[in-house]
């Protein structure tokens, strides 16, 4: 459909192109000042599944996005003199550019990206003081029921404690009764995502919930419960859990960097080994 569409766009612009031009193989669509604007490109760029009017309104304000493109190029060059500044950036661009996608390729090839726990806990211990709590980090049990759930005084109970015994008592109480129910005994999460699920209105929250750790509410309509088993306030050290993936990115980051340091290291003395460097 999108091909028979270009097509028939192609046609409709009606476009004069010199047969001395190479298109390599492409079909050209509009002309401008030498510059051409290939079918296969608008295709590529052509969202799928769209609507025949769709089609249509995107190929327009393509095309015209195109032609100012070029026009300000345009302009920009007649008004801008020969700067070699201008081309001093492109060079270093492209020079950076290549050497990006070189290392990147290398480090790919090369270093894997499989690191021991003994050196994430190493690196996590030696560097405590760059993971710090930015928000309050907590672990427990919630549960959420209804006012008519039965058993009440037994979820009271189980709730506030954290063995496996009661743990599976209020799974099974949960899959009849409960609204939501959530188990982070064994992982860390934020403060604020538990808060939204219960109608806890005090000034000093994070305090509030730090010295009671065990909180009962009601509203019109459920009771909630929560446990927190244990608390983390900002400023703290975040725990080793929570603090992980972090580490684990930068281990990996330093041995990047390690390892392109030793490339680098390495091509320069080749290079002074084969006194290919000329001092003047």
């Amino acid at each position: 459909m999108r091909i028979i569409f270009l097509g028939i766009l192609s046609i409709l612009f009606c476009v004069a192109c010199s047969e001395q031009h190479d298109h390599k193989g492409k079909t050209p669509l509009v002309e401008l000042d030498g510059n051409f604007l290939y079918q296969e490109d608008l295709q590529s760029a052509l969202p799928a599944r769209l609507s025949k009017d769709d089609s249509l309104l995107f190929a327009e304000h393509y095309i015209r996005n195109w032609v100012e493109d070029i026009l300000l190029y345009e302009k920009a060059q007649s008004n801008i003199p020969d700067n070699g500044e201008i081309e001093k950036l492109v060079e270093n661009y492209r020079k950076a550019l290549i050497m990006h996608t070189y290392q990147q390729a290398l480090i790919h090839q090369r270093l894997s990206n499989e690191i021991s726990e003994g050196e994430l806990t190493d690196y996590y211990e030696k560097n405590k003081e760059l993971f710090r709590l930015e928000r309050p980090l907590m672990q427990g049990l919630f549960i959420k029921v209804p006012l008519t759930a039965p058993e009440l005084n037994k979820v009271r109970r189980w709730y506030k404690t954290p063995t496996q015994d009661a743990v599976e008592h209020l799974e099974k109480y949960s899959l009849q009764n409960a609204v939501k129910y959530e188990y982070f005994y064994d992982k860390w999460v934020p403060m604020a995502d538990v808060l939204d699920l219960i109608p806890l209105k005090v000034p000093e929250v994070e305090d509030y919930v730090n010295k009671s750790r065990h909180i009962e509410l009601k509203d019109t309509a459920f009771h909630y419960f929560l446990n927190v088993s244990d608390f983390r306030t900002v400023g703290q050290q975040e725990p080793y859990e929570f603090a992980r993936p972090k580490v684990k990115d930068m281990v990996l980051n330093l041995k990047q960097v390690e390892f392109m340091r030793a490339v680098k290291d390495d091509l320069y003395q080749q290079a002074v080994k084969r006194d290919k460097i000329k001092y003047n």
